[in-house]
């Protein structure tokens, strides 16, 4: 069979990974393969609940402006779905008190706006939406532990039930196409070097950052704070954060992070006394009065890792990787679900392209196009931190200069509108990172003053607004 894997040459198609990302990419292949086959470890809980293939499950996400775009593209209304079922909107810089670099951010009215739902209630309600075609089933319960053909071809998977007691062998699977939506931890090189082909090259970018999160119920309505979030952003210089995010129904989650040798403690007391190495008391302030809810939880797996399926190398045909399985970030940035649907959304272009032939190369650089400017700004913004380590990690001969002219655009966001505008719209996925480089925004970077900005946090909107 030709390499080829748009309309009509794929009959049946297998997603390994029931997450985020292969469900998107799931609802895509539909639109090409006669039968699409979700292959998941655990058993999906029937409401919208946590999961154990979710590590980061208790922990904050946002789904940015560029991945809400995305998802609505995907599955048509899901953002009001999602809205509806309660998932705070947040926009920034107006409802956010921000320190970044030294400087408050003036809140001036929002031009970007991301949600902060729990997690499993956006998983859920993509779930809902994507098993509904009846071209898509599922396997639950069940792992891949190998490919089905040769270094030229993949035909299959091999799958194993898991559970307690369960020993049962391997069983096969056949396919025409196997996509690897299984996250960071994926086993794809084991799968390949098992066929005899090769593992993509990783490259790495690790800073060592930790994390942790506790949920609380939000403090009384006090009238001289309307911030509906906290955000104090590390720089090298300052190298713990702090995050107070809304989830909804009067709860909040904290999330404290350091470097690698002084993570945050997942003892409570230990926990609250970690927020006060935190530039501004403002976060501890927040805590103090706030009602604790949960336990705290800790996660410690936050390197950058990039799977270069793109260059050459013995790999076969009918084999895909995408989301974190194929790019995955720092989740301290909140670009992981925006990405895998963008990647969805490559993947759909990919297929349908009626000039081009949808070779497997070919789509699987498409995808790794859809995590590069996120990964530009994941890896550029870590590899600055202080014990920063991998192959990634090294300064090309371009970074120089792009950290300088980034460093004055940091300067210029907190409190020039024209320039925290397009800064926002680029990490938010909804413009390119040239955008910073737009003759408006040159002239305001190289030749503009550094604008003065409120020298406490802005708790009220209307504070700090005198400096522009």
């Amino acid at each position: 069979m030709a390499d080829e894997l748009g309309p009509r040459r794929t009959r049946h198609a297998v997603v390994v990974g029931g997450s985020l990302a292969g469900l998107l990419a799931a609802r895509v292949l539909s639109e090409h393969a006669e039968r699409v086959t979700v292959v998941e470890r655990d058993r999906y809980p029937m409401e919208a609940d946590a999961r154990p293939g979710v590590p980061q499950g208790r922990h904050l996400h946002v789904l940015i402006e560029g991945g809400q775009r995305a998802l609505d593209e995907l599955l048509p209304g899901f953002m009001s779905e999602l809205h509806a079922l309660g998932a705070p909107k947040v926009g920034v810089p107006e409802d956010m008190v921000q320190w970044q670099n030294g400087q408050w951010f003036v809140r001036t009215p929002a031009t970007a706006h991301f949600f902060t739902g729990p997690r499993d209630q956006l998983e859920w309600l993509v779930r809902q939406r994507v098993f509904a075609d009846p071209r898509i089933e599922r396997v639950e319960g069940t792992e891949a532990v190998g490919l089905i053909g040769d270094s030229s071809r993949v035909r299959g998977v091999l799958l194993r039930e898991r559970g307690a007691g369960t020993s049962k062998e391997p069983y096969p699977l056949e396919a025409d196409l196997v996509v690897d939506a299984s996250g960071r931890s994926t086993r794809a090189a084991d799968w390949l070097a098992g066929i005899g082909a090769e593992a993509p090259h990783e490259e790495t970018l690790d800073t060592g950052l930790a994390y942790a999160t506790r949920m609380y119920r939000s403090p009384a309505e006090d009238p001289s704070v309307d911030a509906r979030g906290y955000y104090l952003v590390p720089n090298p210089s300052h190298v713990y954060s702090g995050v107070v995010l809304p989830l909804g129904d009067g709860r909040h989650l904290v999330t404290l992070s350091g470097l690698r040798g002084d993570e945050p403690p997942t003892d409570e007391k230990l926990f609250e006394e970690y927020a006060r190495k935190l530039p501004h008391p403002v976060i501890s302030e927040w805590m103090a009065k706030a009602e604790p809810m949960s336990p705290v939880y800790g996660f410690r797996k936050t390197a950058n890792i990039r799977r270069r399926y793109d260059r050459p190398g013995r790999r076969p045909a009918g084999f895909l990787a995408t989301g974190d399985a194929l790019c995955s970030f720092n989740p301290i940035y909140g670009q992981g679900m925006a990405v895998a649907a963008l990647s969805a959304l490559a993947l759909r272009k990919a297929l349908g392209d009626p000039k081009r032939a949808a070779t497997t190369r070919r789509v699987q650089r498409a995808l790794l196009d859809a995590s590069q400017q996120a990964w530009d700004i994941s890896a550029g913004a870590d590899k600055k931190m202080p014990g920063a380590v991998g192959d990634a990690a090294r300064p090309g001969a371009a970074d120089r200069f792009k950290g300088w002219y980034l460093r004055r655009v940091q300067e210029r966001a907190a409190g020039n509108p024209a320039v925290g505008a397009p800064f926002r719209a680029a990490l938010t996925l909804t413009a390119p990172l040239t955008a910073l480089f737009a003759p408006a925004v040159l002239r305001e970077v190289l030749f503009g003053p550094v604008p003065r900005t409120p020298a406490e946090p802005p708790l009220l909107r209307g504070e700090g607004r005198d400096t522009l």
